[in-house]
C-alpha cells in the first residue's frame, strides 16, 4: 500500500503466502521475516489488517476461516511507513490472495436423531435424502426406530413441522451442531450472488 498526497505518505509493503488449515484449526499466524524488510513494530499492524478482513469476508461476508498466514518479506519508509498503512497493505494482501486461490463457501452440520414410529421409516429416511442428509443408521425401540442422520443445518428449519405431519405428532427429534462443510456450487452461486446484488443496492442508495 502506496500513497503520497502532500506531506507525509502512507508507505507499506507486505508479502505474504496463504494456505488452508485442517478443518476447525482456525488462524494461524507465522512470522517468518528475517532481518528488518518490515521493522518488529510495524508487524502486528500487518496481522491485525489481515484478521480484520477475514473476520469481513471476502466472499459474500461470511468469516475466513482455518487459514494459516505466513509473513514472508516486505518494505517500508523511514518517514511514510505507519501502522495504518501496514493494517491496509495487510487488508489488501488477504483479499488478493483469497481471491486468487478461489475460496468456497462452508455450511454448518448438524447430527440429528429422529424418533419415529417404525411404519414411518420409509417416508422419513426419504425426507432426509430430500434434505441433503446422509442417514448414519438405524435402531429400533419398541415399535419405534431412533435415526442418526448428517444433515446441512440449514435444511432443518421446517424439519419440526414435516415430523409432525408424516408421523401425525408422533415424532421427535434432537440435533445438535457437528462440523462445516463445503457447499455445493451451485447453492454456494446463489448465495454470493443475492449478496452482491445486496451490497450493490447498499452502495447505489448512499
Amino acid at each position: 500500500h502506496v500513497k503520497q498526497s502532500g506531506g507525509h505518505g502512507q508507505y507499506g509493503i507486505c508479502v505474504i503466502e496463504v494456505e488452508p488449515t485442517a478443518r476447525g484449526e482456525g488462524f494461524v499466524w507465522e512470522d517468518k521475516i528475517f532481518g528488518g524488510s518490515i521493522p518488529q513494530n510495524f508487524r502486528p499492524s500487518v496481522q491485525k489488517g489481515i484478521v480484520d478482513t477475514m473476520s469481513k469476508g471476502v466472499v459474500a461476508g461470511y468469516p475466513m476461516v482455518d487459514v494459516k498466514v505466513r509473513l514472508v518479506d516486505g518494505k517500508y519508509h523511514t518517514v511514510d511507513s505507519n501502522d495504518m498503512a501496514f493494517q491496509i497493505a495487510g487488508s489488501l494482501a488477504i483479499r488478493r490472495a483469497a481471491l486468487d486461490a478461489g475460496p468456497v463457501l462452508l455450511e454448518p452440520l448438524v447430527e440429528a436423531t429422529i424418533h419415529v414410529p417404525e411404519k414411518n421409516l420409509g417416508d422419513i429416511m426419504s425426507d432426509v435424502n430430500g434434505r441433503r442428509g446422509k442417514i448414519l443408521g438405524t435402531e429400533p425401540t419398541d415399535g419405534y426406530q431412533d435415526v442418526k442422520a448428517m444433515v446441512p443445518e440449514s435444511e432443518m428449519l421446517r424439519f419440526a413441522l414435516d415430523l409432525r405431519s408424516i408421523t401425525q405428532g408422533r415424532g421427535s427429534f434432537s440435533m445438535k451442531f457437528s462440523h462445516y462443510e463445503e457447499m455445493p456450487a451451485h447453492l454456494a452461486k446463489g448465495i454470493i450472488e443475492e449478496f452482491q446484488k445486496q451490497h450493490e443496492a447498499a452502495a447505489s442508495a448512499h
